[in-house]
């Protein structure tokens, strides 16, 4: 690992000036699952670390506020809010999508080290990447390795991509089904970005897996129920993995749609995709094959179908596209309430 200076500021308005407005000369650190495994690979070699670790209030907290007649409430949390927390938390009881997300990202000990901003702008975990000794496209080479070699865990949304990473993060595909803000600081003042506009494909070593600026930092996200007075909020999130816990889903799919009062027609239909993509992947299609329907083991199968329209498998992941059928499915019949009759 690279000598480095390390920084601790007291509040966001001192963190600022110490960022860079490039990256790789100076990096963030808030619990360190991520950075310090990049540091000791030598992928990332800051030449000054700015942790967050010294910062409290909202960022570490998760407040929610409840207008007249509104449920569930809106929601804000804090990017430096630990993982567990969010899992266990009461005030997110009624978005299962999110917390039982968080309670599934690897084990104990990483959830309680681990935080949201942490998990949203993670780098990605392509074994060619992390490898120190190969140049791949993201690192100023001229090649992504993984389109011609092992990539069994990469992207099946791989048209127009010309590195075929998976996004990594659990938390983002939740909360994109659920319409979440990020509010964001900068040289500049704050910002607000719909999540699903957080992330893009990196292709150069310039650029990052989010459109994060290098001297920005994430501050928090914000979301709330979204739908008419009077409606049923549902929601919920599948993930497959090889193994139940402390592992990377090979799929996972978040699924957020309301119910109007008395009726039992999903409508507002979102569902989003992870680990299939080098984004999190809104699917429309899926979304389609649920809105205005009653949610059945047929309506439900229709939008595991629909979800992998578009795929383009690799030579050793094409098994990816059935288990994404099944995670839509599954996803979408425990938002809706239904019993998870796989589980016997």
């Amino acid at each position: 690992m690279k000598s480095f200076t390390y920084h601790q500021p007291a509040t966001l308005q001192l963190a600022l000036p110490l960022l860079d407005e490039q990256w790789g000369k100076t990096e963030l650190l808030a619990g360190g699952t991520d950075l310090h495994d990049l540091q000791k690979e030598y992928v990332a070699q800051p030449d000054k670390l700015v942790s967050l670790s010294g910062l409290g209030g909202a960022f570490r907290e998760i407040s929610s506020i409840a207008p007249p007649g509104a449920f569930p409430p809106t929601i804000t949390i804090g990017a430096g809010v630990k993982l567990a927390d969010i899992a266990e938390s009461r005030q997110l009881a009624a978005y299962p999508a999110l917390t039982s997300a968080a309670a599934q990202i690897a084990g104990p000990q990483i959830r309680n080290m681990g935080t949201l901003g942490g998990s949203l702008c993670q780098r990605n975990r392509c074994w060619y990447f992390r490898d120190e000794h190969v140049h791949c496209l993201l690192k100023g080479g001229r090649k992504c390795y993984a389109q011609e070699g092992e990539n069994q865990y990469h992207a099946i949304f791989t048209q127009g991509h010309p590195c075929v990473i998976v996004h990594p993060s659990t938390l983002a595909p939740p909360l994109i089904a659920l319409g979440a803000i990020a509010e964001i600081l900068g040289p500049k003042g704050k910002r607000e970005v719909l999540v699903e506009k957080l992330y893009h494909a990196p292709v150069k070593e310039t650029q990052r897996e989010h459109t994060l600026a290098p001297n920005e930092i994430l501050v928090s996200v914000r979301f709330g129920p979204g739908v008419p007075q009077f409606s049923r909020l549902a929601n919920n999130s599948y993930e497959v993995k090889q193994k139940a816990t402390s592992d990377w889903p090979l799929v996972q799919a978040s699924v957020a749609f309301h119910y109007e009062q008395n009726s039992k027609l999903a409508k507002g239909v979102r569902v989003v995709l992870g680990h299939v993509a080098p984004t999190p992947l809104l699917s429309e299609s899926a979304a389609k094959a649920l809105e205005g329907k009653e949610i059945t083991e047929a309506t439900a199968s229709a939008a595991g179908e629909a979800a992998t329209e578009g795929t383009r498998p690799l030579s050793q992941n094409e098994y990816k596209v059935q288990l994404l059928k099944v995670a839509v499915k599954r996803a979408t019949l425990l938002a809706a309430g239904m019993k998870p009759y796989w589980e016997g």
